[in-house]
């Protein structure tokens, strides 16, 4: 593939509830949101609700083992009818390359785009429409459970080019289309 005529270099920094909130919710033990006591268990169980889960019958959880690859972005892809969610296992950290929902474009904002690190301890819940590249491996072996749908799963199988497009998924070549690589610095 020949080089791509610019690039973007994203430097990673570490995940916050105020930097994610463009993409998705952090989902973790700490997150702001309301306790709500069982009236079975009491004291014994506090839930929270941090943010709006999307799903249907055709969700599953998969889980995804990660091997370090470089920490450069020629694709981005966005779900339209699910909150893709990647559960760390392990308390393993993982990067994520995010823009913003952009649902009047058929590209991503990439003057928006961050490069987050996630440090293990917490998931990460996506907007609808947020786009992204599969989660980055900071360390080989890595393990996250993916909430994605089957026809999501099929659909990344089904390649045109080098993209793929289904109800659910829009998998863009940022280099074809845009003549740019997103490139992370750590």
């Amino acid at each position: 593939m020949d080089a791509p005529a610019n690039a973007i270099t994203l430097r990673a920094e570490a995940a916050t509830p105020g930097n994610v909130a463009p993409f998705g919710t952090l989902l973790s033990a700490e997150a702001d949101a309301p306790v709500i006591r069982s009236a079975f268990y009491g004291d014994a169980l506090a839930m929270k609700k941090p943010g709006r889960f999307v799903g249907d019958d055709t969700l599953e959880l998969t889980v995804a083992t990660l091997q370090r690859r470089p920490l450069a972005v020629s694709w981005m892809e966005r779900h339209f009818l699910h909150t893709q969610t990647f559960f760390p296992l392990g308390g393993r950290p993982f990067l994520m390359v995010l823009a913003p929902p952009s649902p009047e474009r058929e590209m991503p904002d990439l003057s928006q785009a961050k490069a987050l690190l996630f440090d293990g301890t917490g998931a990460l819940m996506l907007h609808l429409g947020t786009w992204h590249e599969f989660p980055f491996a900071l360390l080989d072996g890595s393990s996250v459970i993916v909430a994605i749908r089957r026809d999501t799963v099929r659909d990344l199988r089904n390649v045109v080019g080098n993209e793929a497009q289904g109800p659910d998924l829009d998998k863009k070549d940022i280099v074809a289309r845009a003549g740019v690589e997103i490139r992370v610095v750590l």
